[in-house]
């Protein structure tokens, strides 16, 4: 406990009652929650009493290990080894014989041992492996879970789908009026916002999903299996209808620690206050201003009403920031400050103030790639290392770009989180029309599209498609393969994300306008996609990633790319106040990754998000086929209504 500051220390010696942490950017938000958890074991609560949170697999094994890995382990007598008495003196002289040599051992044996006990009996897990053991364990109870045995199968989100398709052919229902991946994502609505089936049954459409609804449910009742949604919302459900099996649960776990409170949804958030209510020993830790996962149907609301839910709460903040410099604390700090909705807080440094942070204007995304390649290596050559190095972007389709100088300048990087552009089964089948249009003979082609599209659609477009390469240009060409493939349709009833997918066909229009030899497109193309067919992770690569999988990250250096209005804040969001809020919000998240360096760059457009940055602390650079030249950023005017 010697290493924590006073807030932290506060926050882990907190007796009992609800306890909101709103942990800034860069607190030490882990350590605190580790350091809680070790102190109440510590403190004699025994480990079955506890249970702690969080929200990937990742995440709760980091906890567990520096838990189980800690040296203040809990002193009960259930977690001593017991002790073997020896009925024979000579036996005794033997030990004494020996001990000098079973000393180190004897200690390291008790220590797994204990720690062992410990794992066995503490929860460190998700909330769905959390819903998961409850589910097993009520399995055998009378009533049983559900009418599922303790042995159910979890089906993920490939057995739902299959699922949901075998019911609307069953049912002949039109796929265009109610598509599988639609649906699907209705009935994922439907459990985690615990809404009730009479709420979607208002109309003729609605009372048809809801029929579906129904059937799925009932499939899953006869397969003993449970979807990754159930794991919390029949878990809800159960302990709404068992008040049992709940008052079990609640005496069961006194004490209670939830990781990225900021981004619990309604099924989650009634899971924790139900389970909670009795003794009110909730620790729940988080960052409002880090919420960024609306889509996922987290509901940052439930961290700013927490004193509202929990009226005798205490509130700590965490505002001391150990990752950036002053400078870059600064900066975004003065942006978050303009969401309404949050929990202020002042975060604050001892580190230095550090550099400016590098502003740059380019011409258009090639040319920032450019850009951002020349300083990456004007810094190699200076002593920096490539794997601390880190480039964010608001959509996967900007990694194009620089995906493609990078490989033209050999800069080691991999893609964190997804994958490369031109790996992109959309981009792929794209290629691979363009492909057969200027080489007939190109069966692997012809094998794709029609694996793709089906014999039909695939045998029409292939017909036409070289014929029309002598009138069309080469973007008319992928225009004419989406529109009479009926290609946006394909990615809307097949994937969960086709407007993002349709964002990566954009930037490959947009690459491709930029050359009148179709040949000389499909070679560059091939060169970039073939170059580094196996994703090398290495240490000194440069890590490309959305804001989105950056959070939690941290680098030396950050190249924050792209911050153009439309695409950061996203054109999406336009509409809706709280949406510009989470978009800022992504913005902020992304700033304060970097530790000593940040570079924001843009093109067209600027981003709303830089009119809100204070000048003093931006170094700002125009540059475009005339050259570099510094400007005065507070000079430079922003007009967006």
């Amino acid at each position: 406990m010697d290493n924590l500051n006073d807030k932290q220390l506060e926050a882990v010696q907190h007796d009992r009652g609800p306890l909101l942490i709103a942990a800034g950017a860069g607190s030490g938000k882990t350590k605190t929650l580790v350091s809680r958890l070790i102190h109440l074991l510590g403190s004699g609560i025994a480990p079955e009493n506890i249970v702690a949170i969080t929200f990937t697999n990742k995440a709760a094994n980091e906890m567990r290990s520096r838990v189980f890995n800690s040296h203040v382990l809990p002193q009960h007598a259930s977690f001593r080894q017991p002790e073997t008495r020896s009925s024979s003196p000579h036996r005794r002289s033997e030990k004494i014989q020996r001990a000098d040599h079973a000393d180190a051992a004897a200690e390291v044996s008790e220590k797994s041992y204990e720690s062992q006990t410990l794992e066995n009996k503490l929860f460190v897990g998700t909330f769905h492996s959390f819903g998961a053991k409850i589910l097993k364990n009520e399995a055998d109870s009378p009533n049983g879970a559900f009418g599922r045995t303790k042995y159910f199968t979890i089906f993920d989100s490939e057995d739902s789908l299959s699922i949901v398709k075998k019911i609307i052919k069953e049912k002949a229902l039109s796929k265009d009026r109610f598509n599988p991946i639609s649906i699907l994502s209705k009935i994922s609505e439907i459990k985690n916002e615990l809404k009730d089936m009479d709420e979607i049954s208002e109309n003729a459409h609605e009372a048809k999903i809801s029929a579906i609804y129904e059937e799925y449910e009932d499939v899953l009742k006869k397969s003993n299996a449970f979807d990754f949604d159930d794991l919390i919302t029949k878990t809800v459900q159960l302990f709404k209808n068992e008040p049992r099996v709940l008052e079990k649960y609640r005496e069961k776990y006194k004490y209670i620690l939830i990781d990225e409170y900021q981004d619990i949804n309604t099924a989650q958030y009634q899971l924790i206050k139900l389970l909670a209510e009795k003794h009110q020993n909730i620790f729940a830790i988080g960052d409002d201003a880090q919420s960024i996962y609306k889509f996922r149907g987290s509901d940052f609301r439930n961290f700013l009403n927490f004193e509202l839910d929990w009226p005798k709460a205490k509130i700590i903040k965490l505002e001391q920031n150990y990752r950036s410099t002053a400078m870059i604390i600064s900066a975004s700090s003065e942006l978050i400050k303009n969401n309404k909705q949050q929990k202020p807080k002042d975060l604050w440094t001892k580190n230095g103030e550090g550099e400016q942070i590098k502003l740059s204007a380019y011409e258009n995304a090639d040319e920032e790639a450019w850009g951002i390649c020349g300083k990456i290596l004007e810094m190699v050559r200076a002593g920096a290392q490539t794997g601390e190095m880190g480039i964010l972007y608001r959509t996967n389709a900007q990694s194009r770009a620089v995906e493609q100088v990078f490989i033209r300048n050999k800069i080691p990087y991999e893609i964190y989180g997804g994958l490369k552009f031109y790996a992109r089964k959309e981009i792929k089948d794209i290629i691979a029309g363009l492909r057969y249009a200027y080489n007939p003979k190109d069966a692997a082609s012809a094998e794709r599209l029609e694996k793709s599209l089906g014999k039909i659609k695939s045998r029409t477009i292939t017909a036409s498609l070289p014929e029309l390469t002598k009138e069309l240009t080469l973007v008319q060409i992928i225009s004419y393969f989406i529109e009479n493939t009926d290609y946006s349709s394909y990615l809307v009833k097949n994937f969960k994300n086709p407007s993002e997918r349709m964002e990566n066909i954009k930037e490959l229009i947009n690459f491709a306008s930029q050359y009148e030899d179709p040949y000389k497109f499909l070679e560059e193309v091939a060169l970039t996609s073939t170059s580094d067919d196996k994703p090398k992770l290495q240490k000194n690569a440069v890590k490309l990633m959305t804001i989105h999988a950056a959070k939690g990250l941290e680098f030396e250096n950050v190249f924050l790319i792209g911050c153009n209005e439309g695409l950061l804040p996203h054109e999406q969001s336009f509409f809706k106040a709280e949406d510009i809020e989470e978009e800022r919000r992504l913005m902020y998240v992304a700033m304060t990754r970097a530790k000593k360096k940040l570079f924001i760059s843009f093109y067209n457009l600027p981003s709303r998000f830089l009119g809100e940055l204070p000048g003093d602390v931006i170094e700002f650079t125009k540059i475009s086929s005339y050259g570099e030249r510094n400007a005065d950023w507070d000079d430079e005017t922003i007009y967006i209504e």
